[in-house]
């Protein structure tokens, strides 16, 4: 089959794109319509309910888990879901004692608003978080491992931003926080499913992601621990789950002796098994091939966007450069509700951003920057 028949079978997964042009996947994915089905076996599963359904729950969980694990090149184990990154992040921080004098926790000024948020939080207990700015959209990389010492107990930073779409580069920032023993946390919520990531390779810590943006899915979150770290992780913020003796019903003497340590409460498996239909998908396609359409459909954005005079926010450099392209338009929160009514679909978080996936095709991106030059005009 051709490129253009192989993204032809893709779109017929995808039927909003037969009512707009869509390219808000940085903000809400798309999720495949033959997760119909799965919601289908769900409601069916509770009209006849019998508590054995929960054996058919947890194999699907454990294969979403191992799938993830999979695709971002992690060992069999090491990945657990919850219901969002905050959730899971809350978790790894009740993992530490925040004695100075190794108490500092090094982020930047680029993240979602949660990780301040949360890093604030453990104030109480001895955190303190070292805020590097960036003095612009894109990350002061130089400036971030300058603040990385003997002091640091954990770097917390994105792959790619959210607001900018500019990445880091994880393999420098990982070999120089290790060297003065710092762990590192990496958001990749707005990478994970349209870049490659290969945690294995990089050797770092802990990655957290989710199923809602480029994975195609809905509602549930990751956290990848590197195997070797598991033992000595206690979490603070926890729940039964994550007992050495929890599918017995007795209670647990301590924690499980694998990643199940990092799990807290009673699932809710629906959003993981809705999500890995989106996982099969993009398992499907492959990153490398996700990855090279991506780059095309962004290069060709910030090509439209050059021709027409609109100041782009997003590195122009592909290495350096995320799923999303952020332009600089005037009053640009109205200008998304403007193309909105044309049924071209974006979000705005102090720029306009625009975030093609697999399914969307170079005419679409035509299409969108044509009415984009007309609203703004």
């Amino acid at each position: 089959m051709t490129s253009a028949g192989i993204q032809a079978t893709i779109r017929e997964q995808f039927p909003l794109l037969d009512t707009c042009v869509y390219l808000n996947n940085n903000s809400t994915g798309l999720v495949p319509k033959d997760a119909e089905q799965v919601l289908k076996d769900y409601w069916e599963t509770l009209r006849t309910w019998r508590d054995s359904a929960w054996d058919g729950w947890h194999d699907g969980l454990d294969e979403y888990t191992g799938g993830l694990a999979a695709f971002i090149g992690a060992a069999p184990g090491s990945v657990v879901v919850d219901a969002n990154l905050s959730t899971l992040l809350v978790r790894i921080a009740s993992c530490f004692d925040y004695r100075a004098p190794r108490n500092r926790v090094v982020t930047t000024d680029l993240e979602f608003p949660t990780i301040p948020f949360i890093w604030n939080a453990f104030r109480r207990y001895g955190a303190e978080p070292d805020v590097v700015s960036s003095g612009g959209p894109h990350i002061d990389e130089d400036e971030l491992l300058r603040r990385i010492d003997e002091r640091t107990l954990l770097v917390c930073v994105p792959h790619a931003s959210y607001s900018s779409g500019a990445t880091i580069d994880l393999d420098r920032l990982v070999r120089h926080a290790h060297g003065v023993g710092a762990l590192v946390s990496v958001d990749a919520f707005q990478s994970v499913g349209v870049m490659p990531l290969d945690v294995t390779a990089l050797g770092v810590d802990f990655v957290l992601g989710g199923a809602h943006k480029w994975m195609c899915g809905v509602g549930t979150a990751f956290l990848y621990a590197r195997p070797d770290l598991l033992p000595g992780l206690e979490p603070a913020a926890t729940g039964w789950q994550a007992g050495d003796r929890a599918m017995t019903f007795q209670p647990s003497a301590g924690f499980a002796p694998d990643v199940r340590r990092l799990t807290g409460g009673t699932p809710f498996p629906l959003t993981s098994l809705v999500s890995q239909v989106g996982l099969d998908l993009l398992r499907g396609v492959g990153i490398d091939a996700i990855r090279a359409h991506s780059l095309a459909c962004t290069d060709r954005i910030i090509s439209r966007a050059a021709a027409a005079g609109i100041p782009v926010v997003s590195p122009v450099d592909r290495d350096r450069r995320g799923g999303v392209v952020c332009l600089d338009v005037p009053d640009g929160e109205a200008v998304k509700y403007r193309l909105a009514e044309r049924d071209m679909i974006c979000s705005w978080r102090g720029y306009l951003r625009l975030g093609p996936h697999i399914y969307n095709t170079p005419d679409e991106i035509d299409a969108f920057m044509d009415a984009l030059e007309e609203v703004t005009r």
